[in-house]
């Protein structure tokens, strides 16, 4: 699953097997967007 998070630009290569990574500014950017659009509440 990293690899294919890594493919899509969205973390920086994972080396490792470690249990953190860490996130790209596009990664960052939409990891906000969805958690908007799935968390929060729209407001009138």
């Amino acid at each position: 699953m990293t690899d294919r998070l890594h493919r899509k630009g969205l973390i920086a290569d994972p080396v490792n097997k470690a249990k953190s990574l860490v996130l790209t500014d596009e990664g960052l950017r939409r990891s906000e967007e969805l958690f908007r659009a799935l968390f929060t509440r729209p407001t009138p």
